[in-house]
């Protein structure tokens, strides 16, 4: 597995793990610095191994079959949780979320900087047993309380990226940091299947990244691919998509609002 982390940072204290796949000069993000930032010998590695994933899982760029199951190439979870401890348990967010309120209005359309995303496919289950594959994910979804699960699949204007939000309603946030652990890929435990808008290849056959975020009570997942699995010139590139994808996430400042946990306006900060 490719986790996206800075191991080639001067800046990471020995014995540290690598640094997380994303940046903290990012809007809404507070984490200690995170900016990817590879030195000649580790990029070559992250490449050469990227490449026996991209060839292991099928190839990409060509516009062929995906497999119904996929997996990331590159994936980072983060576990912390900050700033979500009063709703870290279903009981203080009861309501179901609706498609409306997760996907509707502003989170059709995306757009921040040079990107911009339209919504091309969207499914809200209580079954989370069918959006999933992999026996293990599935007896911890259920085990562990999984009572939805959003998934939004969102087409850059000019067709070149594809990008999917995956929010994940778990019982509590021990639940969501056990999912997290399931999905890495070196656990063989499964993952979420992917949507497959119209108009671009089918979604992960080659080359992509995803990073996983504790949410309280919720995992929120963006996983991200040039179309058609192509190879990025660099992973700060998914990087920029995947913050974009993120957006759909101000639902559960929302939520946090609500409880009384929030900044107040149903946005992140």
């Amino acid at each position: 597995m490719i986790e996206a982390r800075d191991t080639g940072s001067p800046q990471q204290a020995p014995g540290e793990g690598g640094r997380d796949f994303w940046p903290a000069d990012k809007p809404g993000r507070k984490p200690p610095n995170r900016k990817l930032l590879y030195g000649g010998a580790a990029a070559l590695v992250a490449v050469v191994v990227a490449i026996a994933a991209v060839l292991l899982l099928g190839g990409g760029g060509d516009g062929g079959k995906a497999p119904r199951d996929v997996l990331p190439t590159a994936y980072t979870p983060d576990f912390s949780g900050e700033g979500f401890t009063a709703i870290a348990s279903r009981q203080a967010d009861k309501r179901p979320v609706s498609e409306g309120e997760a996907l509707g209005g502003d989170a059709k359309r995306l757009t921040s900087g040079k990107y911009t995303f339209t919504l091309g496919a969207s499914n809200v289950t209580s079954d989370c047993k069918s959006a999933t594959w992999g026996a293990r994910l599935q007896g911890d979804l259920a085990k562990l309380g999984c009572t939805q699960i959003v998934r939004g699949a969102y087409v850059s204007s000019d067709k070149k990226y594809v990008g999917q939000f995956i929010a994940i309603n778990m019982a509590d946030e021990e639940g969501v940091k056990q999912v997290q652990r399931d999905l890495d890929r070196a656990t063989g435990a499964g993952w979420v299947r992917p949507l497959n808008p119209p108009g671009v290849p089918e979604f992960g056959a080659g080359f992509s990244a995803a990073y996983a975020k504790t949410y309280g009570h919720y995992v929120v997942i963006t996983w991200v691919e040039r179309a058609g699995g192509v190879q990025p010139a660099s992973l700060n590139e998914m990087i920029d998509v995947s913050l974009v994808i993120e957006k759909p996430a101000d639902f559960v400042w929302g939520r946090l609002d609500l409880v009384g946990g929030g900044t107040g306006g149903g946005k992140r900060p």
